[in-house]
């Protein structure tokens, strides 16, 4: 009798569950084969609209559900994100993202707020980047038309966990907001977060909905946990540093031309873990004291080990 033919998640599975130094050294072959060895693009991530979001995500502190004493805040004014954007530059960062805690996009003065937003940073030369919730293929037309280059909306983990740790709305919401985005003509940014209380087979089919997207996303965000009182995951335990190294270096091989950007909870993780992951095919971070609400590195800590590291921040 002849054997099943090796479905996309055995493939992905095979990868995943490779010795962490055979996978680490594919890895770093096909990442120095499509990408420009040692080369790490810097972004900057902007929270334009904070808290009072509807949606019950576990991990986020920005949801109504919880308290967590975060302030819900209004949408900022044009003149703030100017500032915002001018300083990133003055980093050296060449992407500018800008996120509010919206379920959705809804049409109206706000929407057209960020349309302007996205207009002023384009004209700055940054590539500009926007994650504002569930979306409509007619709104991302118009956020590319203004200058958008990317759209980012997380799939978050598998899709057999996803029930657990949102009930406000759907895998298939997160999935139709990517399709309408690609049909846009937007570059797709998608990932998930480790540590939400996922297995490894939940990895693994969070690595082989990212990978069988097509074409594959051209940016994939891995955020680790970041604990906040007054969520439900408050209690999680940290993810050990190996795991973040074997989904990133496993994500490279599957996606070898995607750019893979370490995100929320970098500022747990040693040098010498940052350097594993860099290896592993980590090639882009977000800069700046805080990510939206969570912390992270100051910039003269991130310029300090790209010396020590060799390597160099992609230029405009």
């Amino acid at each position: 009798m002849a054997k099943a033919k090796p479905t996309q998640f055995d493939k992905v599975q095979a990868i995943y569950n490779m010795s962490l130094f055979e996978l680490v050294s594919q890895a770093h072959h096909v990442h120095i084969t499509h990408h420009t060895p040692g080369e790490i693009q810097t972004s900057e991530l902007l929270s334009i609209k904070t808290g009072g979001c509807p949606e019950d995500c576990g991990y986020c502190p920005q949801s109504a559900h919880y308290n967590t004493g975060l302030e819900k805040e209004a949408l900022l004014d044009l003149d703030v994100v100017s500032q915002k954007a001018d300083e990133a530059l003055l980093k050296g960062a060449t992407r500018f993202c800008m996120g509010a805690a919206w379920r959705e996009v809804k049409d109206g003065p706000q929407f057209d707020q960020v349309i302007e937003m996205v207009k002023l940073v384009k004209k700055k030369g940054l590539e500009v980047c926007c994650t504002l919730g569930m979306i409509k293929e007619e709104q991302a037309v118009r956020l590319k038309e203004a200058g958008l280059h990317a759209y980012n909306h997380n799939i978050d983990t598998s899709k057999d966990f996803y029930s657990s740790v949102i009930s406000t709305r759907n895998f298939e919401d997160r999935m139709e907001t990517l399709n309408n985005v690609r049909q846009a003509g937007l570059t797709v940014c998608t990932g998930g977060i480790l540590g939400l209380g996922e297995s490894h087979e939940d990895r693994i089919g969070f690595l082989e909905t990212l990978s069988s997207l097509s074409p594959q996303p051209e940016s994939v965000t891995v955020n680790t946990l970041v604990q906040i009182p007054g969520t439900p995951m408050e209690d999680h335990d940290d993810v050990p540093a190996l795991d973040i190294v074997r989904l990133v270096a496993a994500a490279r091989v599957l996606m070898p031309e995607s750019m893979i950007r370490l995100s929320a909870g970098r500022n747990k993780l040693t040098s010498s873990d940052q350097f594993l992951l860099y290896l592993a095919g980590a090639n882009s971070i977000f800069l700046g004291e805080t990510l939206l609400t969570s912390p992270n590195f100051e910039v003269q800590t991130d310029r300090e080990l790209f010396e020590e590291c060799g390597l160099t921040s992609k230029s405009l």
